[in-house]
C-alpha cells in the first residue's frame, strides 16, 4: 500500500453498489447543476487539480452552509477528489445556475470536524433504519443528511469515527 492508495481491502456491496451508481449519475450532474437544474440535494462542482497528473477534474458533491462557512465530506473517504484538494488545498466550485468561485479549502480536524456533524445533526430525529440500509461504511453527505432532516449517528464516539473516516473540509472565498 503507498501513502495515496488505498488497502487492497474489497470494499463491501453495499460501497460497491453506491459508487457505480454515482460513476452513472454524476455525469449527469455535471451537466445539471450549471445549468441550475434541481439534483434534489444542495450540491457543487468541485474542481481540483490532480495531485500527480495536474489535470484538472470535476466532481458535484454536497455543500453545506453553516453559520456563514462552507464545507464538503468525502462521503467514501479520503479518495480522488478528497486528497487532491488535501494536496492542492485550493479549488474553485460552481454553484447550481453556473456561478463559479475560487475557494481556499481547510481540512478540518477530526475532533472539530465530529463536534460540527453532531451540532449539525442534533435537531433532528434519528433513523437507524438508513444506517441498517447503507452499513456502516457507507454514509450520505452531512449537507444531505441535514437538508433531510436525518440523524443516523448516536454517540460523540460515532461521530468521530465518521469524521476520521469521512474528511470534511471548509471552503473559504480566495
Amino acid at each position: 500500500m503507498t501513502g495515496d492508495r488505498p488497502s487492497s481491502a474489497r470494499p463491501d456491496l453495499r460501497e460497491r453498489i453506491a459508487r457505480r451508481f454515482f460513476r452513472l449519475v454524476n455525469p449527469l450532474a455535471r451537466r445539471m447543476i450549471p445549468a441550475g437544474v434541481p439534483t434534489g440535494a444542495p450540491n457543487i462542482l468541485l474542481i481540483v487539480r490532480g495531485r500527480r497528473s495536474g489535470i484538472e477534474r470535476t466532481t458535484p458533491v454536497a455543500m453545506l452552509d453553516l453559520d456563514g462557512h462552507s464545507y464538503v465530506q468525502a462521503s467514501y473517504g479520503a479518495t480522488g477528489w478528497a486528497r487532491n484538494l488535501r494536496a492542492a488545498g485550493e479549488a474553485t466550485i460552481i454553484y447550481s445556475g453556473g456561478r463559479s468561485c475560487p475557494v481556499h479549502a481547510i481540512e478540518v480536524p477530526s475532533g472539530e470536524a465530529a463536534a460540527i456533524l453532531r451540532r449539525v445533526l442534533e435537531p433532528y430525529r434519528q433513523l437507524g433504519f438508513v444506517r441498517r440500509l447503507l452499513g456502516s461504511r457507507v454514509r450520505p453527505p452531512v449537507a444531505l443528511l441535514r437538508r433531510y432532516r436525518i440523524r443516523i449517528d448516536d454517540t460523540p464516539q460515532d461521530y468521530l469515527a465518521e469524521a476520521r473516516r469521512h474528511p470534511l473540509f471548509e471552503l473559504r472565498p480566495a
